[in-house]
C-alpha cells in the first residue's frame, strides 16, 4: 500500500480537472481526495497498490483534456486509511 499527495500547478481549475481525477481514481481503484486550493493549484491524495498509485501519478501529470499541467510536487505520506475517493470543496 502506498500513499502520496500531489500538488498540481498550471491551468488546472475550471477545466473539470477534479472530476477527471475522480473518474480515473474510481476506474483504477484508488482511494483519497482531490480539491482546488486557493493558490490556483489542485491537491490530490492517492492511496492504493503501488502500481495503481503510479498510474494515477501519470494521469495527474498528463492532466484533463482542457488542462495544462506545468508542475507536480509529490510527497509520500503514511497510510491514511481513506475509504473512498472524494472531491472536496473549500
Amino acid at each position: 500500500m502506498k500513499t502520496i499527495r500531489i500538488f498540481i500547478s498550471g491551468n488546472v481549475q475550471g477545466v473539470f480537472f477534479r472530476q477527471f481525477i475522480k473518474d480515473n481514481a474510481d476506474k483504477i481503484g484508488v482511494k483519497g481526495y482531490v480539491r482546488n486550493l486557493e493558490d490556483s493549484r489542485v491537491e490530490v491524495a492517492i492511496e492504493g497498490k503501488d502500481k495503481a498509485v503510479e498510474e494515477m501519478r501519470k494521469i495527474c501529470k498528463k492532466g484533463a483534456p482542457h488542462s495544462i499541467v506545468k508542475e507536480l510536487e509529490i510527497e509520500e505520506l503514511s497510510e491514511q486509511g481513506f475509504k473512498e475517493f472524494k472531491i472536496l470543496h473549500f
